[in-house]
């Protein structure tokens, strides 16, 4: 921020980074770097890459008319789906599908572009595909292996995820990535996308499984949700929800909890039952089906996580307390 010293986050821990507060002709020339005029711009998202290589991410706005910038790095190191910590035997599971819906979901800076790396990884190794991706920003580069890869980024191959995705459909793809559901027009024709015969692979922010269902729902309006819950549990596979939590080695752990949709599921989502969804994953009666709370248990009795970061991470500290004295 202009007038301030620069921050980075580690590990989910802010910190200093030097002494010197920015300037504004650093901010403007930060802002220009990435094509960007401050003049006239409020908000804009972009990219940059640096002297170095290193590729960046770059949401650019303004608060009480000072300049700003956050920068996430991009990963350019393809990640291997096995070393992510994510249910890789379920991922490929609904990745054999020929058509339908994988929603990779999460909090912002949860890994869900980087599991969604993974999987496309696996794809390249294993299947041989036609993969199409939109992106905002392409992040990682994928070489052409068992599948062949077309990559395009929001704003300079495309103007939006939805246009991205009418004119996937056109490019005779099997596989369709998108970086990101937001808003109605993405939702319907990645829905519509995945109806008419494609493996569409899409993240969405969300906390749970349960509210990425329901956020998915809220994208419509009022007097289509009924269509769009219809469509969303038809062609929804499965989803997946990731947080990091600190570790107690100070690294951090990937928490997940996944959803496989079929049989009465489908039901609960088309009626907008989610109540009954988050009951059936929380008797753990099926492998396919795992709540957070299940998760986290998992790790506090491993050691892996403190008492106090597995009741942060429940919202419930009776419920945690209950769960790890087996208590349902």
């Amino acid at each position: 921020m202009e007038g301030e010293i620069p921050r980075m986050k580690i590990n989910e821990q802010i910190m200093l980074f030097g002494d010197e507060p920015m300037q504004l002709n650093q901010m403007v020339g930060l802002w220009q770097a990435c094509g960007v005029s401050p003049e006239g711009e409020t908000d804009r998202d972009s990219g940059l890459v640096s002297t170095n290589r290193t590729r960046y991410r770059v949401n650019m706005h303004k608060a009480l008319g000072r300049l700003g910038v956050v920068m996430r790095r991009i990963r350019t190191d393809l990640p291997v789906l096995g070393n992510l910590g994510v249910p890789d035997w379920l991922l490929t599971k609904w990745a054999m599908k020929t058509r339908g819906l994988i929603l990779i979901t999460g909090p912002t800076g949860m890994g869900k572009s980087t599991t969604m790396a993974g999987l496309l990884g696996w794809m390249n190794e294993t299947l041989a595909r036609h993969i199409v991706t939109i992106e905002d920003p392409v992040e990682f580069i994928y070489p052409n292996k068992g599948c062949m890869f077309t990559q395009r980024e929001v704003g300079r191959d495309t103007a939006s995820y939805a246009r991205g995705v009418r004119g996937a459909m056109r490019q005779a793809p099997d596989v369709i990535m998108v970086g990101e559901i937001r808003d109605y027009e993405t939702a319907i024709t990645t829905l519509q996308a995945s109806e008419t015969g494609h493996l569409v692979l899409a993240s969405v922010h969300s906390d749970s499984v349960v509210d990425a269902v329901d956020r998915m729902a809220h994208l419509f309006p009022p007097e289509q949700a009924g269509l769009g819950l219809h469509l969303l549990s038809q062609q929804l596979i499965g989803a997946v929800c990731q947080k990091l939590i600190p570790r107690t080695d100070d690294g951090l752990h990937l928490l997940v909890e996944h959803l496989e949709n079929g049989g009465a599921v489908k039901q609960w989502i088309a009626k907008k039952e989610t109540d009954q969804v988050r009951n059936y994953m929380q008797r753990g009666n099926d492998p396919n089906c795992i709540t957070f709370l299940t998760n986290i248990v998992r790790a506090y009795e491993a050691g892996i996580i403190t008492e106090a970061e597995a009741i942060t991470a429940s919202g419930n500290e009776t419920e945690f307390k209950r769960a790890a004295r087996g208590i349902s």
